[in-house]
């Protein structure tokens, strides 16, 4: 009996997939964009062949924290295909670009004509992601519309799949826990988790003392149930896991015992002395978003942005000078300490799980959606940074090659990738 060809092979990968248990040596080919079959020396041909000996090879990485709500979110919203397919990554997560009066362009002007799979955590704000560090007094309680929110949801739930709110020092300073406890109404009314800014974010309001940002932590995680995310664990930030004395935070370890989740949420935000702190007290995160925008890709802003911030910079922390990429955030945590399985899982079962889509992405396993990434594993020394002058020295670089998306390949030429650089 004669075997239609697969649509594509790739032959000789280093196979991880969490959710199989994979890690090793096989061949993955793909059919009608669908995975097909995995195994060692898998017998038959393909229409296209190509030889990953060499490579890594894991289930289409998930970004779960992006900014890509072009122009409505001002300087922020990024292409989504140059932070989804041209850098390796087949699925976006939009962390509160979109709200319930913007989403209906969201799903138009953004969503469709991806060929990333592009999803949304909605925004609990009515004006959704715009340059908050600009106008921090739309992003109070007088901001939010549960219902409204609520019922945008409910006709987005393709999309949809979480909530976004932000419990840092600013606005709790002008509004106390009145923006997150709405957020948590809405979680709670739409049964989404809520994803959970921490760090500063916004300028204090003039004249004001502000509030004590180590009590901030504590108080919202009252607020959270099972399932909602604490993001920003390593943020350089006041307001975040570890308090003003190095310590991090008990409440943390009770919180993730109870169902909390924990998003690296990268940004211009990482520190390598948070991530050592908070790694040593046991916080291992379960999923690993870039937070790549506009302030940290040096990226052409789109006409009409204003030029320059006008606080002083320790109030504008999404400003950044170190180049980073998914990618580049792995290879971080293999610089500190962590391996590849514990590592790959952030990109893949654990995102898919927390999108409610581990039947459908985040795997390798025949049936389902052929979403497959393959990435250079280079070992050497190279040099890492970030936005604190910290220096890490690295000695692998996991750096994007191409991804299939539903089994079409997409290379990773995106202009932001970070160079690499060697020591």
């Amino acid at each position: 009996m004669t075997v239609d060809p697969y649509d594509f092979l790739l032959r000789g990968g280093h196979v991880v997939d969490p959710a199989t248990g994979l890690d090793g040596i096989a061949d993955v080919a793909i059919r009608d964009g669908r995975i097909a079959a995995v195994q060692k020396d898998l017998p038959g041909t393909a229409r296209e062949t190509v030889d990953v000996r060499g490579r890594l090879v894991l289930p289409g990485m998930i970004d779960t924290h992006a900014h890509i709500y072009t122009y409505v979110s001002g300087r922020f919203g990024l292409p989504a295909d140059m932070v989804g397919v041209e850098s390796g990554v087949t699925t976006l997560v939009d962390q509160g670009g979109a709200s319930c009066m913007t989403f209906p362009g969201f799903r138009k002007f953004i969503a469709e004509p991806a060929q990333s799979r592009v999803l949304s955590f909605i925004s609990a704000y009515v004006v959704g992601g715009l340059e908050g560090h600009f106008y921090p007094g739309l992003y109070g309680p007088h901001g939010v519309d549960v219902a409204a929110t609520v019922k945008t949801v409910g006709a987005n739930r393709d999309l949809v799949r979480g909530i976004k709110v932000h419990a840092e020092v600013g606005g709790i300073t002008r509004w106390g826990l009145d923006v997150l406890r709405l957020a948590a109404e809405i979680g709670r009314e739409t049964d989404l988790p809520v994803y959970m800014h921490f760090g500063q974010m916004w300028a204090l309001p003039e004249g004001s003392n502000g509030v004590d940002p180590d009590g901030i932590l504590p108080a919202v995680i009252e607020l959270m149930r099972p399932g909602d995310i604490l993001a920003h664990p390593f943020t350089r930030h006041p307001g975040g896991f570890v308090d003003r004395h190095g310590k991090l935070h008990p409440v943390v370890a009770t919180a993730l015992a109870r169902g909390l989740k924990v998003d690296v949420g990268h940004g211009s935000h990482f520190s390598f002395k948070m991530a050592r702190l908070a790694l040593a007290a046991g916080v291992l995160p379960d999923t690993l978003g870039a937070d790549m925008h506009g302030y940290n890709t040096r990226m052409t802003p789109p006409p009409g942005t204003p030029a320059a911030h006008p606080d002083p910079e320790e109030a504008h922390p999404f400003a950044g000078a170190a180049r980073f990429s998914l990618c580049y955030a792995m290879t971080e945590l293999l610089a500190l300490g962590l391996t590849l399985k514990q590592i790959v899982p952030m990109v893949t079962t654990n995102a898919a799980s927390m999108l409610g889509l581990k039947d459908e992405i985040g795997t390798l396993k025949p049936g389902a959606v052929a979403d497959v990434s393959v990435l250079a594993d280079d070992r050497g020394r190279f040099r890492l940074g970030d936005n604190e002058g910290t220096e890490v020295i690295a000695d692998r670089m996991l750096t994007p090659l191409f991804c299939l998306r539903a089994g079409r390949r997409h290379d990773a030429a995106a202009p932001i990738l970070p160079e690499v650089v060697a020591a």
